[in-house]
């Protein structure tokens, strides 16, 4: 069974920075493209950023570019993603998701290319 765990989330004033951090159980991260999302209660679920199995492949919402980034250290089987420059619509649930082991998803960043997910951290921005 694939388990995530996400965690690093908490309250950060506007400009500030977090890191996020999403650990595997039951297999071995480096063979799943790995995205991160993110919603709100009563919103759709909206894709953030995803790193492909290989970390050739890497994507970003439109909202982010230029703030967050994406990195995978394999022999801690984690996914982070590293997130400056934060605004209060930063604030969100935020969630990881596998597509699972050689699953090609192409690192689109849609809810339905992704099988397994974490239960979220709360990511609060504000002053």
């Amino acid at each position: 069974q694939l388990q995530l765990v996400e965690s690093g989330g908490g309250l950060v004033q506007p400009g500030g920075s977090l890191r996020l951090s999403c650990v595997a159980g039951g297999f071995t991260l480096s063979s799943s493209d790995i995205a991160w999302f993110r919603q709100v209660p009563g919103k759709e679920r909206e894709g953030v950023s995803c790193i492909s199995r290989s970390g050739s492949n890497i994507k970003f919402a439109d909202s982010v570019k230029g703030r967050f980034t994406i990195s995978r250290d394999n022999a801690k089987n984690t996914v982070y993603l590293q997130m400056n420059s934060l605004k209060p619509e930063d604030t969100d649930v935020y969630y990881c998701a596998a597509g699972g082991p050689y699953v090609q998803t192409l690192c689109q960043l849609s809810e339905y290319s992704f099988s397994s997910w974490g239960q979220g951290t709360q990511v609060t921005v504000s002053s």
